[in-house]
């Protein structure tokens, strides 16, 4: 037996789609683009945010925020921080 999902994905993109917002797909590859820059940065960290790890390189320090220009507009990236070391998505960003 499966656990339920605390969220339905499927309820929730059906939501989206039947408001029909303007800004859908900027608010989507928004929420995208930050996710894959959290993970990313748990992969380089050497653990997963809030989570203690004898293999942890160091820990987040909040978020820089920048703008990235979008085909859909401008949309807030949150790039994270570390206490020590850098962190910088060079697959995203240009410096």
């Amino acid at each position: 037996m499966t656990a339920p999902h605390i969220v339905d994905p499927h309820g929730l993109l059906g939501e989206a789609l039947a408001d029909a917002s303007p800004d859908l797909m900027r608010t989507m590859l928004q929420r995208i683009i930050n996710e894959l820059l959290s993970a990313d940065a748990d992969a380089v960290a050497g653990a997963e945010y809030g989570r203690p790890s004898p293999d942890r390189a160091t820990q987040r320090n909040g978020y820089r925020h920048r703008d990235l220009d979008t085909r859909v507009g401008t949309i807030d990236v949150a790039v994270p921080k570390y206490r020590t070391g850098t962190y910088f998505p060079e697959w995203l960003l240009e410096r």
